[in-house]
């Protein structure tokens, strides 16, 4: 089950954005291109929104602010999508809800309406997305919720509770990370408070991405005091370079403290 759309925690390091020094006369130098903000994701829809008819309502700035994360290849398929969603209803051009509709195929997976749940596993499933959506809409500063459905999408997902942010953020906060973790964690909570206690399978995306989103905090970004202001992380690699382990070497007491540290946070 689906509790959000593409978080990707913040990575501080500049040397994403810098170029790399590589052997001379084979691959000279590496440059990195990072994925567009804002105004790069509004200019690159302008382009594509060219060889399609658009609808007077189409705010492409308010497209561009769906769309976080969203790489140029990914927003050129925004826009085909779009134009075959308003293919399909008959439409003389490509409106704002065609642009919708095509996010949420992309970020939350097709529609499976021949998957048939029975009742209670419908009622589960409302209950489970709606605990995401409850805690999001306590919570400050957490990203609005933009649907909610017990549609079945995708592979594995019986119902979503999407969110999309207002702007982009490049820096996150230790308790913008527990606010994730909690409405990750929403839908399980709300299962086990109208089900006595008895959760279901449903939860495993939503564990194993706040596990993620836990890890994150402890390995890379020195955000528990216990174990320092260090990183038990690799760095990411460089392009065409050997990958490595994800974690550095430490001792097994150092280990089971990190261990302990994820686990206290979720």
């Amino acid at each position: 089950m689906e509790a959000g759309g593409r978080f990707q925690p913040a990575k501080y390091s500049a040397s994403r954005l810098k170029s790399v020094r590589l052997r001379p006369g084979r691959f000279d130098r590496q440059v990195l291109v990072d994925r567009p903000d804002r105004n790069g994701r509004r200019e690159i829809l302008k382009v594509h929104v060219a060889k399609v008819k658009l609808a007077a309502n189409v705010d492409l700035d308010q497209i561009a602010g769906l769309t976080p994360g969203f790489t140029g290849a990914d927003l050129a398929n925004l826009v085909n999508e779009a134009a075959i969603v308003a293919t399909r209803r008959n439409g003389d051009a490509v409106t704002l809800d065609d642009f919708t509709v095509a996010i949420e195929r992309i970020v939350a997976g097709l529609e499976k309406r021949s998957r048939i749940l029975s009742p209670e596993e419908r009622r589960r499933v409302a209950y489970h997305e709606m605990g995401h959506a409850l805690v999001a809409a306590t919570l400050p500063g957490v990203d609005p919720v933009h649907k909610v459905s017990i549609i079945p999408r995708g592979v594995g997902a019986l119902g979503y509770t999407m969110q999309r942010p207002t702007e982009d953020r490049f820096l996150l906060a230790r308790h913008d990370l527990e606010n994730r973790i909690a409405v990750l964690m929403g839908g399980r909570a709300a299962e086990a408070l109208i089900f006595d206690g008895e959760v279901s399978t449903g939860a495993s995306d939503d564990l194993q991405r706040a596990t993620e989103i836990a890890t994150e905090m402890v390995t890379r970004y020195g955000m528990v005091e216990t174990l320092g202001p260090r990183t038990y992380a690799r760095p990411p690699q460089p392009f065409l370079t050997r990958p490595t382990a994800d974690r550095v070497e430490a001792s097994e007491a150092t280990e089971r403290e990190i261990d302990i540290a994820v686990r206290d946070i979720g």
